[in-house]
């Protein structure tokens, strides 16, 4: 090793990371939180070693959040760094390898709260007409796109569903939410429609095999969020869509819409899965400040 190598992380620090890799996957948080976390704690054993992460207190975490490492990260990247971090000492404590939480009393970082970008009716409906439902690929991203403006999902969640929580019968989504939590998502009309299409038509020619995904590629393989990122982003620019597109601006776009046609906010906050209505109150300001656009163009006296 070099006088530049940094040092290795101890033996004790690794069989930590283990464990908490073991404790992520067991609390149910997505693939990628736990990579979030994971990386968030392995960069902090790279940091105090040789020391141990479990020789760490309070004034060992509060110098690692002052470091320029941590100084450099953006507020949003250091909140969920403290996620981690307590996440850690959570199941430290738990399994009874630390005594004490040195995690209490950090200052958090203050987060902004940024407004979800705007994407209009219009512009949904022209990403929606994009595909080509004369191929079954088109057909297959036809449905997606179409379950997602319906449904409100989380990419993870589109991308994660199984076969088996498909109920076309009763119009329903079984869904599997953060936490594990379920929720059942009604499906619309239009959206079935396209997604029965999609399993009489399309999935029988893309199927390799048994698959238990939903969607699935060319290949034959479930479908990945990453994969789906990039084919709402070549539609958005197919459909001439001056806004940014993303999987989670068309589920900012289904609340949105939904409170501009009158639906309650708890009504709203059981479809997208979120535990805490205050943070479904933030589609109130998008419709507040489109309310206020519409009245200074279109009034008289605006």
């Amino acid at each position: 090793m070099n006088a530049i190598d940094p040092p290795e992380i101890s033996s004790a620090s690794e069989r930590v990371l283990t464990s908490f890799r073991h404790q992520l996957a067991a609390e149910g948080l997505s693939q990628h939180t736990r990579k979030a976390y994971l990386s968030d704690a392995a960069a902090l054993a790279t940091w105090v070693a040789p020391r141990d992460l479990l020789a760490l207190g309070h004034d060992d975490l509060a110098a690692y959040l002052a470091s320029p490492e941590v100084m450099t990260k953006s507020p949003r990247s250091v909140s969920r760094l403290q996620s981690a971090l307590r996440h850690l000492w959570r199941g430290l404590l738990a399994r009874g390898e630390a005594t004490q939480d040195p995690t209490i009393g950090l200052d958090s970082p203050r987060l902004g709260r940024p407004l979800p970008k705007d994407l209009s009716e219009s512009d949904v409906d022209a990403l929606l007409a994009a595909p080509d439902v004369t191929t079954a690929l088109g057909l297959r991203d036809k449905a997606m796109l179409e379950l997602l403006y319906a449904c409100g999902l989380r990419v993870s969640e589109l991308t994660g569903l199984p076969l088996a929580a498909v109920n076309l019968r009763g119009g329903f989504l079984r869904v599997m939410g953060k936490g594990s939590k379920e929720r059942l998502v009604p499906l619309g009309e239009t959206a079935a429609n396209w997604l029965q299409r999609y399993l009489d038509e399309a999935r029988p020619q893309l199927l390799k095999g048994t698959v238990p995904a939903l969607f699935i590629t060319q290949r034959g393989s479930a479908m990945t969020r990453e994969n789906f990122w990039h084919l709402i982003k070549r539609y958005a620019l197919q459909a001439t869509i001056s806004a940014s597109v993303s999987p989670h601006t068309l589920r900012h776009a289904f609340a949105t819409h939904l409170l501009n046609h009158g639906a309650d906010l708890r009504v709203i906050q059981l479809l997208l899965g979120h535990s805490d209505l205050s943070t479904t109150q933030i589609y109130t300001h998008v419709a507040r400040q489109r309310l206020q656009e519409l009245h200074a163009q279109h009034h008289p006296r605006g």
